[in-house]
């Protein structure tokens, strides 16, 4: 996705309305040139945008870490689309994209005390192998092995 201002939209709702699931601030985003945008998508591998009924309903992030291993990075579903299976759509695309490029572990951090965002996760097959603290956050490291 090169589509940045589409992109600033819904990371700025997702800081808004989730403040607690980024290990960033809206403060830290809400006048940053289109430059910093721009370079925010260029720093993943893979951007994605889902639509439900013609509205933008969430975003999710991918970038291969080393041979054979994606991260999963930035996912959130905006309110009225939860429970809806853009959470489950935005999961399996990346999984997909990881396996196309021989991916057979996908890995990612979510906030300790987000429960709905892990058992989502769980759903697609991830488990938890460890936490650790981010200035003074606790995340949950988890894994799903066998990408495809």
């Amino acid at each position: 996705m090169t589509d940045w201002p589409r992109w600033r939209e819904l990371r700025l709702a997702a800081l808004t309305e989730a403040p607690q699931a980024f290990g960033t601030k809206l403060a830290e985003w809400s006048q940053v040139p289109a430059a910093r945008w721009a370079g925010r998508l260029a720093e993943a591998d893979l951007n994605l945008v889902a639509e439900l009924d013609g509205r933008d309903a969430g975003m999710v992030s991918a970038t291969v870490v080393e041979a054979g291993t994606v991260k999963l990075r930035s996912m959130w579903v905006a309110p009225f689309a939860r429970g809806r299976g853009v959470g489950d759509a935005l999961i399996e695309a990346v999984l997909r994209w990881a396996a196309e490029r021989g991916g057979h572990r996908v890995t990612l951090d979510v906030m300790a005390d987000n429960e709905s965002a892990a058992a989502l996760y769980r759903r697609h097959g991830f488990v938890e192998t460890g936490t650790f603290e981010d200035e003074g956050v606790l995340e949950r490291v988890m894994v799903r092995v066998g990408a495809g």
